[in-house]
């Protein structure tokens, strides 16, 4: 099958490093001399033709950008096999050759209802800073999330030690501790809550508490930090932060990230893993490969099944929960 022309679009939450591999994609076509469209606001673009050709003057000093230029959505119509079929259709109207789809697992999902229908090559690649999605080691967007909840925390220990004050902090993950847990590992911080480990409220306040009393009965460290996974506590995380204080006395305060996570310029580390992987999505378009996700293996590049990588759990790094348990039990 010969490839003249690769689309491309964004779809879901929006990653630090999506617009560094719309520049990758755009500058491996015109190396092949494969010409490159730009589907705006996901999947609704598809259904839309909202689309616009991209050249390398159009992603030129795009690297370091957050955010996508091709902006991002949801879609509920393409849920639906009538909207499935009218965007295969008006890819042929635009003699597009092969789809390549940055996002995570919702987006993937539309990739594969789609491939049902198109009979030509769809290639998803993960953008997502929950790095939830199996078959790759990280996802495009992790790091840059994890430094910015770093640089969030290590603030926020100076006015806990300052006032030896408990600070919950919560961090985006959906139903995956990914975050949660190397943003703990890397702030230094005193106890993580993450839905794969969390057993119950009683039984995670126990252990909360538990902490603590050791550290006063051993006269270390006056603050404590806990980085909880959103929409993790029973009710919330203020009613967390309720029954601390209730049973501790100490002043607990809370503060909520949000989607402060997915902005800003990409770290190093998310620039070079989108490059990587939206060039070799290409090649693997070239090469043949259809209903792919493209990702990186022990720093390889590897091929998986978009079914595949949306439906395997994931879990977290168990070597990483090891570690955290042994550098958080007394210090």
């Amino acid at each position: 099958m010969s490839i003249n022309k690769i689309a491309v679009l964004t779809s879901g939450g929006d990653a630090p490093g999506m617009n560094a591999c719309i520049r990758a994609i755009c500058l491996a076509c015109e190396h092949e001399g494969i010409k490159t469209l730009g589907y705006n606001h996901g999947f609704n673009g598809l259904l839309t033709q909202e689309s616009r050709n991209l050249h390398a003057s159009d992603v030129h000093n795009l690297i370091q950008r957050g955010g996508t230029i091709l902006y991002s959505a949801r879609c509920e119509k393409f849920k639906s096999l009538e909207g499935v079929q009218l965007a295969a259709d008006n890819l042929d109207k635009q003699e597009v050759d092969a789809l390549i789809i940055i996002g995570g697992n919702g987006s993937f999902l539309g990739g594969e209802h789609l491939q049902k229908v198109w009979k030509k090559p769809v290639i998803g690649v993960p953008g997502t800073i929950d790095n939830d999605i199996a078959g790759t080691d990280f996802t495009i967007g992790f790091h840059t999330a994890i430094q910015t909840a770093v640089e969030s925390i290590d603030k926020v220990r100076d006015t806990a030690e300052a006032f030896e004050r408990i600070f919950l902090v919560e961090v985006m993950g959906r139903e995956a501790g990914n975050l949660a847990l190397d943003s703990a590992i890397s702030s230094g911080s005193d106890h993580v809550l993450v839905p794969e480990l969390f057993s119950s409220a009683a039984e995670e306040l126990v252990g909360i508490l538990d902490k603590l009393a050791i550290r006063k009965r051993n006269k270390t460290n006056p603050s404590h930090i806990i980085i909880v996974t959103e929409n993790l506590w029973p009710g919330g995380i203020h009613v967390l932060a309720d029954s601390l204080t209730a049973e501790t006395g100490f002043d607990v305060r809370v503060l909520t990230l949000g989607h402060v996570q997915r902005g800003g310029s990409p770290v190093s580390k998310d620039r070079l893993l989108a490059t990587r992987l939206g060039t070799f999505a290409v090649e693997s378009i070239l090469n043949g490969a259809k209903g792919m996700m493209v990702g990186e293996s022990h720093t390889k590049p590897v091929l998986v099944g978009l079914e595949e990588s949306r439906s395997l759990k994931k879990g977290l790094n168990s070597y990483s929960v090891d570690i955290l348990e042994k550098i958080t039990r007394l210090g």
